[in-house]
């Protein structure tokens, strides 16, 4: 799978000549808010993929007050095992392809594959709404994943920016801090019921991750309409964060696996975990 190295996406065309590959895990991550959830899933799904719930699963984790925190690595380990994911194996995961929090949601998955060192992922483009209007098999009822042990995991910490090596990068700007958020949470006018504080960290650009999907094919824009758009995003290190760590997942794929920039990290705090401390500055543009 030696294309999802570049870019992080895998064409429909792609996958269907993989399927049934020993050492392919396709995950379907449908949600009950995007895509019909597990029903949808049932109803009907790619030959031998299997459901995940990017909630209930709880690739995500509260710790505090924080609801996007990056789980205990034992749960995760155990998580990816469950699956039927080991370290060698080709990991296909499968958004519902219908909004760019449901894309979000895969680059969170994707980005967590990544981190705790796992090295071929990649997300279906389109999702499943682009390989269901390809008249490409689909079949019904469950797949049982096949099990593995716990994953080993080799965390990759490079990948993942802690509220201390924010708040240093904040003040000696040594990486640029993107923000994924709307206007009106970067400009402080509203915030989100976790966090104590509205704003946004001081020094960070504001760039609202909608603008990188295109609902009406359900994908991520073509990549030389990405680099214009990220192209007021200053080379070097970069952090990107929101108020969980999901919506700013989509925003570090880009970056990261899209267009191949080096040195960049998720926060997956964000703004729910920067505001707990009120010695961490907030910054609003308020008028």
């Amino acid at each position: 799978m030696s294309e999802i190295v570049v870019s992080g996406l895998l064409a429909p065309d792609a996958l269907l000549a993989q399927l049934g590959d020993d050492n392919l895990v396709i995950l379907d991550i449908r949600s009950a808010i995007d895509g019909g959830g597990r029903a949808a899933y049932e109803a009907g799904h790619i030959p031998g993929a299997v459901h995940t719930d990017y909630v209930v699963d709880g690739w995500r984790a509260t710790i505090g007050n924080a609801p996007g925190m990056l789980p205990p690595l034992d749960h995760l380990s155990a998580l990816v095992g469950r699956l039927g994911i080991k370290p060698h194996d080709d990991v296909v995961i499968v958004p519902a392809g219908v909004s760019a929090t449901d894309f979000a949601a895969a680059a969170r998955i994707y980005w967590t594959l990544k981190t705790i060192g796992h090295g071929q992922q990649a997300i279906l483009d389109g999702g499943f709404r682009a390989w269901a209007e390809g008249s490409r098999p689909v079949e019904t009822g469950t797949s049982a994943p096949k099990g593995a042990d716990p994953y080993p995991v080799v965390m990759q910490q490079r990948l993942r920016s802690t509220a201390d090596a924010t708040l240093i990068a904040s003040r000696s700007k040594f990486a640029t801090l993107v923000d994924a958020r709307s206007a009106s949470y970067f400009d402080g006018q509203e915030k989100a019921p976790e966090a104590a504080r509205a704003g946004h960290i001081p020094g960070a650009v504001s760039h609202d991750y909608t603008q990188a999907f295109d609902p009406a094919t359900g994908r991520l824009k073509p990549r030389d309409e990405l680099a214009k758009l990220f192209g007021a995003v200053p080379k070097g290190p970069a952090i990107s964060y929101c108020n969980t760590g999901h919506t700013a997942a989509l925003n570090w794929f880009v970056m990261s696996e899209v267009l191949g920039r080096d040195e960049v990290a998720l926060y997956d705090g964000s703004m729910t975990d920067w505001t707990q401390d009120p010695d961490r500055p907030v910054a609003t543009n308020a008028c």
